[in-house]
C-alpha cells in the first residue's frame, strides 16, 4: 500500500533539503543587501526549480531523477551529461561542507585553528574516509545521523542564534554592520558585476528542493498541498538565512568573517558575552553531527544515479564491480580519491580559506545551474512532446504558466552563471585572473568528460 504523505510531514522533509546554516556567513558578507539578493533567489530561482521538478517528479512517478527527466526530453546522451552534472555537483559541493565541519570542530581545540590549512586538511580528509570506509561497508549511519540532523543540527542552532541576535538588538547599541534603511544600504551596486556575484551563494543556499519532488507523488492533494509547502519551506528559508545572517554579522565583521568559522565565531562571542561558554562544545557537536549526516548521505546517494549510468554504458567494467555488501566499492573509492584531491588543492593553491570554500562553493553553483537549466527546458519541451500523460502536480495557467516559470528560472539561472565568473567583491583576496582560469578549466574539464565516456557507448 502506498505511503500517503501529508502537508506537515512534506513540509519538513523539504525544509531538511533546503535549508543549512553553513551559508549564514556567504549571506552575512551582504550586510542589508540579504534581503535584496534573498527576494531574488527566491522568487527567480527558488520557486521556478521547485515547481518544475515537482511536475517532473509526478510525470514520470515509477522513475525519476534528473537522468529520467531529461533523457525522456533530449536523449540518452543528454541524460547521461545530466545526471554526470549531478554527480559532479555533489563531489565539489561536499568539499565546502567539509570545510565548514573542519571550521566548526576548531572551535573544540582553538579558534585559531579555523585558518589553519594543515588542521583543515587532516580534518576533512578524516571525514572523507571514515565515511567513505562505513558506506563500503554498507552501514547507512547517515539515516540515523540524518534522522534528527536537522532539528539538532540545523534548526536549532540556527533558532538559537536568531534569538541570541533579537536580544541583541533590544539591548545593545553596538552593531558591526550600518542597520540604516537608505537605498545604497538595501540595493547592491547594478553597474558593477562583482557586487552582484554574492548572489550565487543565496542561490546556493535556497538550491536543493528538486531532491523533495520526489515525493509529490505520495503527497495528500499534491496540486493543492505541494504548492503550499513550496511556500512555507521558502519562507522558513528565507527567516532563517536571512535572519540568522543578520544576527550573525551584529557580533562579527561581515567583510572579514570566516566563511567556514563564521557561524561558531557568532555563537563563540554571543556565548562568551552572556557567560555561558560552557556551552561552546554543544553546539559544536550539534552543527558538526549535522553537517556529517548530510556528507555521508552525500557520498553514498547520488553515487547510484552514476552508477547506473555507467552500467547501462558499460555491463561489465572495473567501476561497476559491487562488493560483498552490494555496494559500487570501485566507483566509491574513486568518488571519494577525487574528493581528497579537489578539497587539497583549493586549500594549498588558494591564498586563504575564505577563497577556497568560495571557489568550491562558485564552482558547484556553475555546475549545479547547467543541470538546472537541463532540467528547466525538459519541463518545458515534456509538456509540448508528452502532453497527455499524467502529471498529479502541474504547473498551474496551463502552458502560459509553464513558459512564465521557465523563462523566469533558466533567465536567472543565465545571469548567475555568467556572474559566477567574477570574484565577489565582499570576499577579499582574490586574483581575478587566477580565479577565472580555475574555474574555466574546471568547468571545461567536467562538461567534457561525459561526451568523451559515453562516446560510441549511447
Amino acid at each position: 500500500m502506498k505511503k500517503v504523505m501529508n502537508l506537515f510531514t512534506l513540509m519538513m522533509v523539504a525544509s531538511a533539503f533546503g535549508i543549512s546554516i553553513r551559508n549564514l556567513p556567504v549571506i552575512a558578507k551582504a550586510e542589508l543587501h540579504m534581503f535584496f539578493f534573498g527576494i531574488v533567489a527566491v522568487i527567480c530561482f527558488y520557486i521556478p526549480i521547485a515547481l518544475t521538478s515537482a511536475e517532473l517528479a509526478t510525470l514520470f512517478p515509477k522513475m525519476g531523477g534528473i537522468i529520467i527527466w531529461v533523457k525522456e526530453a533530449f536523449g540518452k546522451k543528454l541524460g547521461f551529461f545530466a545526471i554526470w552534472l549531478q554527480w559532479s555537483y555533489m563531489n565539489i559541493g561536499i568539499i565546502s561542507m567539509l570545510y565548514f565541519v573542519a571550521g566548526t570542530v576548531s572551535y573544540l581545540i582553538d579558534p585559531a585553528l579555523v585558518n589553519n590549512k594543515l588542521f583543515l586538511i587532516i580534518v576533512t580528509q578524516t571525514v572523507v574516509w571514515t565515511f567513505t570506509f562505513f558506506n563500503l561497508k554498507g552501514l547507512k549511519l547517515s539515516s540515523k545521523i540524518s534522522k534528527y540532523g536537522f532539528l539538532i543540527g540545523v534548526f536549532f542552532p540556527a533558532i538559537l542564534l536568531i534569538v541570541f541576535g533579537t536580544f541583541h538588538y533590544f539591548t545593545s547599541n553596538t552593531f558591526n554592520i550600518d542597520l540604516t534603511f537608505k537605498k545604497e544600504n538595501l540595493l547592491p551596486d547594478f553597474s558593477n558585476f562583482s557586487s552582484l556575484v554574492i548572489l550565487v551563494g543565496f542561490m546556493r543556499a535556497f538550491g536543493g528542493i528538486e531532491v523533495s519532488a520526489v515525493h509529490a507523488n505520495n503527497v495528500e492533494n499534491p496540486k493543492r498541498n505541494y504548492p503550499i509547502a513550496i511556500l512555507f519551506v521558502a519562507f522558513l528559508c528565507f527567516f532563517i538565512n536571512i535572519v540568522g545572517s543578520l544576527s550573525l554579522s551584529f557580533v562579527t565583521v561581515p567583510f572579514n568573517i570566516s566563511l567556514i568559522g563564521g557561524v561558531m565565531n557568532g555563537f563563540y562571542v554571543y556565548l562568551n558575552n552572556y557567560n555561558l561558554a560552557f556551552f561552546i562544545p554543544v553546539i559544536v557537536i550539534c552543527i558538526a553531527l549535522g553537517q556529517m549526516g548530510q556528507i555521508s548521505t552525500w557520498l553514498s546517494g547520488p553515487i547510484n544515479g552514476i552508477y547506473e549510468a555507467t552500467l547501462e554504458m558499460h555491463s561489465d567494467h572495473y567501476f561497476t564491480k559491487l562488493n560483498k555488501n552490494n555496494v559500487p566499492s570501485n566507483l566509491m573509492i574513486l568518488q571519494s580519491l577525487l574528493i581528497t584531491f579537489i578539497s587539497i588543492s583549493f586549500l594549498v593553491f588558494n591564498k586563504n580559506v575564505n577563497m577556497a570554500f568560495w571557489i568550491s562553493t562558485a564552482l558547484a553553483m556553475m555546475v549545479y545551474f547547467t543541470m538546472y537549466f537541463l532540467m528547466l527546458l525538459s519541463c518545458l519541451y515534456l509538456r509540448y512532446k508528452k502532453p497527455d500523460m499524467e502529471r498529479r502536480f502541474k504547473i498551474p495557467f496551463k502552458n502560459y504558466g509553464i513558459w512564465f516559470i521557465s523563462i523566469l528560472g533558466m533567465a536567472s539561472i543565465l545571469f548567475s552563471y555568467f556572474i559566477a565568473i567574477n570574484p565577489p567583491i565582499q570576499i577579499e583576496g582574490f586574483y581575478k585572473q587566477n580565479y577565472q582560469l580555475i574555474l574555466l578549466f574546471c568547468i571545461l574539464f567536467i562538461y567534457i568528460c561525459p561526451f568523451i565516456i559515453s562516446k560510441e557507448k549511447l
